[in-house]
C-alpha cells in the first residue's frame, strides 16, 4: 500500500526535490541558517527552519511556471516539454554528426481498462507506467507523458542509431511494461504498441515533426493488433493521409445512400434451388466507380461507423426480402453479416425484432451471419447476450469464414449455430487438389455429427461445386453462380436462374 501511494503521490513533491537538490539553494540555506544563529541564537534559528520549507516550496513552483510543465499524475514532462528537448537535441547531433530519434508508446485497448476499474486503479496502471519507463531508459533520454495513456521518449543522440537498434529497444520496453501490476491484491496486466521515427529519415527534422511521425507509426502499430511495433516512412504517411481522406469521404457517401446492398445468391446442391442471398456492402463512388469493400470497409471503422453500415444493411436486406415475396419470388432467407460493434450494442436484438415487424417478416428471414473470429474465445457479456438473444428471436446464425478463425466445438453450440459457412481458402481448386477434398470432408463429417448445415463460399468453377457436391456440402455460393449485384438486377436473374434450372447438374453420391 506504501508503495502505491509513493507512485501516485511522488511527482506531488517534484518540486519540492528538485529544489532542494540545487546546490545554490544548499548553500543558501547554510548561510542562512549561520546568520541566524549569530544574530538571534536559538530562537532565530528555529524560525528559519519553519520558514524555509515553505520560502523552498514557493521558489519550486515560481520555477516550475517558468520551465516545461510537468504532468501532475506521472511527474513526467509534458508534450511541449518534450518537444523543445527534442528541437535541443536535434540542434547538438547536427553539430556532432550524431543521431536521434522518438518513440510514442500507448496502452493498448485503455478504453476497456476505464470502463472496468475504478478510476485509482487507472492512475495507478498510468503512473506504475510512468515509471517503470523511465527505469528502462538511459539517464540521458527523456520521457514525457503526452495524454491518456500514451507516452514518448526523445533518445539521446548517438553515433549510430539505426533500424535494428530502436526495434530492440521498442521490445525491451514493452517487455518491461507488460509486468504485471499489483492493485488491491490482485494484478493488472497491460500491452503497449510503440511507433518511432529516426530523424534522420525526415530531411529537414524539428521537434515537433519527429514527434508526429512517430504518432503516425504507433498508429500502424496498433492497427496490426496489441503489442504492435512500426518504424515511421513516407509510404507509411501516404498510406495514413489516403485512409483519411477515405474515411471523410466514406462517412458522407453513407450518409448519401451511395453505400448500399448488393446480393449474391446461394444455392443447394442437392435440388439447386436457391437457397437465399447474402448482403454485401458495395460503394458506387461517383468518380471512382465501385470501390473494393476490402478498401472502405476499414476506413468506415476508422470512422466509428461500422454500426451505421450495419443498419443500413440489414434495412436494405430486408426490403429486399419483402420486395421478392411481393412479386412472387420464393425467397427463403437474406444472410447479413454483423460486425463486432454491432454485437455490442446492448439494443440490437430490439433494434431487429423492430425492423422484422416494420417488414412485415418473420425472424427466420434473417440469417445473422458472424465472422469465426468474432465469437472465438468470447467472454464479453454484450456479445453473448445478444447472439442468444437472436437466437431466441428465431433468426438464423451462420458462422462466417469457418476454418479461419479457431472457434471451438463448444463456442459453435453455446452460441445456437446452425450453419457454417466454409471460407473460400478451402475450396478453391478443390477438384484438382486431394489435399483440400481431405480437408472439408473433414469440415463436413464434424457439421454432419454437429446437425449443422454447410455453406461454401468462393465457388468459382462448375469443377468446384461438382466436387463440394460430392462431398456432400449442403450449399454453395461464389462468381461461378453469381457475382454481387445490385437489388432491381435480381428480378431478371431470379427468373432466369428458374427458367434454366433443369440445366444444372444435382449430385447426391457422397464420397467418403
Amino acid at each position: 500500500m506504501l508503495i502505491a501511494i509513493s507512485d501516485l503521490t511522488a511527482s506531488r513533491f517534484a518540486p519540492l526535490v528538485r529544489s532542494v537538490g540545487r546546490p545554490s539553494l544548499l548553500i543558501l540555506s547554510t548561510l542562512l541558517m549561520a546568520l541566524a544563529f549569530w544574530v538571534g541564537g536559538l530562537p532565530a534559528i528555529i524560525g528559519i527552519s519553519a520558514a524555509l520549507p515553505i520560502a523552498v516550496l514557493l521558489a519550486g513552483s515560481i520555477g516550475e511556471r517558468g520551465g516545461p510543465r510537468r504532468d501532475g499524475l506521472t511527474g513526467l514532462l509534458q508534450r511541449d516539454g518534450l518537444v523543445r528537448q527534442l528541437d535541443q537535441i536535434l540542434h547538438d547531433a547536427a553539430k556532432n554528426g550524431r543521431s536521434t530519434g522518438a518513440l510514442v508508446i500507448e496502452i493498448d485497448r485503455f478504453k476497456l481498462l476505464e470502463e472496468r476499474m475504478e478510476r485509482t486503479s487507472v492512475e495507478r496502471v498510468i503512473a506504475v507506467t510512468a515509471q517503470r519507463l523511465e527505469g528502462a531508459l538511459r539517464d540521458s533520454d527523456v520521457a514525457a507523458r503526452l495524454d491518456g495513456p500514451k507516452f514518448a521518449v526523445a533518445l539521446a543522440a548517438v553515433r549510430r542509431l539505426d533500424l535494428e537498434t530502436v526495434i530492440q529497444l521498442a521490445g525491451r520496453l514493452q517487455r518491461t511494461l507488460a509486468e504485471p501490476i499489483s492493485d488491491h491484491g490482485s494484478n493488472i496486466y497491460v500491452t503497449v504498441s510503440v511507433g518511432f521515427s529516426l530523424a534522420f529519415r525526415l530531411g529537414n527534422p524539428s521537434g515537433e515533426s519527429v514527434l508526429q511521425a512517430a504518432t503516425l507509426a504507433m498508429i500502424e502499430a496498433q492497427r496490426s493488433g496489441p503489442s504492435g511495433i512500426r518504424s515511421y516512412s513516407d509510404a507509411m504517411k501516404a498510406r495514413i493521409t489516403s485512409r483519411s481522406i477515405l474515411a471523410k469521404e466514406v462517412s458522407e457517401a453513407l450518409e448519401k445512400d451511395e453505400i448500399n446492398a448488393f446480393f449474391q445468391p446461394q444455392i443447394s446442391t442437392r435440388s439447386g434451388e436457391i437457397t437465399g442471398f447474402e448482403a454485401l456492402a458495395r460503394w458506387h463512388h461517383p468518380e471512382r466507380g465501385l470501390i473494393p469493400p476490402a478498401e472502405f470497409l476499414p476506413a468506415l471503422a476508422q470512422a466509428g461507423m461500422m454500426d451505421r453500415l450495419g443498419e443500413r444493411m440489414v434495412r436494405d436486406a430486408l426490403a429486399a426480402v419483402r420486395r421478392w415475396e411481393d412479386q412472387g419470388f420464393s425467397i427463403p432467407r437474406v444472410g447479413v453479416n454483423f460486425s463486432s460493434e454491432e454485437l455490442h450494442d446492448p439494443r440490437l436484438v430490439d433494434r431487429i425484432a423492430w425492423e422484422l415487424d416494420r417488414f412485415e417478416l418473420t425472424p427466420d428471414r434473417l440469417v445473422v451471419e458472424v465472422l469465426e473470429s468474432v465469437v472465438a474465445n468470447r467472454s464479453e457479456d454484450v456479445v453473448i447476450r445478444n447472439l442468444s438473444g437472436l437466437a431466441r428471436l428465431g433468426c438464423c446464425l451462420d458462422l462466417d469464414d469457418f476454418g479461419t478463425g479457431h472457434a471451438s466445438i463448444t463456442s459453435i453450440r453455446r452460441f445456437s449455430i446452425e450453419r457454417i459457412k466454409i471460407d473460400r481458402s478451402f475450396v478453391t481448386r478443390i477438384d484438382e487438389d486431394p489435399e483440400q477434398q481431405k480437408m472439408v470432408s473433414a469440415i463436413l463429417t464434424m457439421a454432419e455429427r454437429l446437425g449443422l448445415d454447410t455453406l461454401a463460399e468462393g465457388v468459382e468453377t462448375s469443377g468446384e461445386r461438382a466436387m463440394l457436391a460430392k462431398l456432400g456440402c449442403g450449399h454453395v455460393q461464389g462468381f461461378g453462380i453469381a457475382r454481387p449485384m445490385p437489388l432491381h438486377e435480381t428480378d431478371v436473374w431470379i427468373r432466369n436462374y428458374d427458367a434454366r434450372r433443369g440445366d444444372v447438374p444435382c449430385v447426391h453420391l457422397r464420397v467418403v
